[in-house]
């Protein structure tokens, strides 16, 4: 693999791209129907008639349903694969090879709203991320990000028996940021790479590309959701666990 860690992050990607297609498929995976998505959409708001980038949008699924909400649609992704499926699965969408630390496909102020759905810990370059998200909003645009909670490492937790106690191993330093791998799961044939900062690292890159934080939270399930849990442990996580943060941004003046 390229030394570069950018490079590095799209090979993986790259060989993952199949299988992740596979994982959300175009409805989302588990995790986000349950948790995250209701959440996001709470947080967008009304998308309708919006120029809307999805930013590092893998295999498409959150840009098909951005447009059938009625968003104008751009999707970036830095893995090429990633965009074939994309633009495969879901044809008229407007799909770019594009690094989000760049966005070198997109004209300042082109969107009204950037939404970055699991991909901020996937990226080496957070800061660089932030300030290409503020250069392409509009004055007074909105950034929607959800990413893992880096606080809670699910890939380190331990359960108790009756599943009433939940514990989180760290094997370095919470404060120390660092690129991590993790090991294939379930039907996935390669490693995941991704990079972890601690949550206060985040909100200052937000702050330092010009975003005031004008929304958080920390998704988990609500009762009109339960049904779409496949069984009782399943359930039981999603109500206990947090899995993922969401924030929302507003675009300064300082970012303009």
């Amino acid at each position: 693999m390229s030394d570069s860690p950018l490079e590095e992050a799209r090979q993986s990607w790259n060989l993952l791209a199949d299988d992740w297609r596979v994982q959300v498929g175009t409805e989302g995976d588990s995790n986000r129907r349950m948790n995250s998505d209701p959440v996001l959409w709470e947080l967008a708001g009304d998308v309708r008639g919006l120029a809307v980038l999805d930013a590092g949008c893998g295999t498409g699924y959150l840009s098909g349903k951005l447009r059938d909400k009625g968003a104008r649609v751009t999707g970036v992704d830095f893995a090429g694969r990633m965009i074939e499926i994309a633009r495969a699965d879901h044809p008229g969408i407007d799909f770019r090879v594009d690094s989000c630390t760049e966005l070198a496909t997109c004209e300042g102020e082109e969107f009204d709203l950037v939404i970055a759905n699991y991909v901020l810990m996937d990226t080496p370059g957070l800061d660089a991320t932030m300030r290409a998200f503020a250069r392409v909003l509009k004055p007074g645009g909105a950034a929607v990000l959800v990413f893992s909670h880096p606080c809670f490492p699910q890939g380190g937790a331990t359960v108790s028996e009756d599943g009433g106690e939940i514990c989180y191993r760290w094997d370095f330093p919470y404060f120390e940021p660092r690129k991590c791998v993790d090991p294939p799961w379930g039907h996935f044939r390669t490693e995941f790479l991704w990079f972890h900062r601690p949550l206060s690292d985040y909100w200052k890159a937000f702050a330092a590309a010009g975003f005031a934080v004008v929304g958080f939270e920390e998704p988990r399930i609500t009762e009109d959701r339960y049904h779409l849990a496949e069984n009782e442990q399943k359930l039981r996580n999603s109500k206990t666990r947090p899995y993922s943060v969401a924030f929302k941004l507003r675009k300064t003046p300082l970012g303009a």
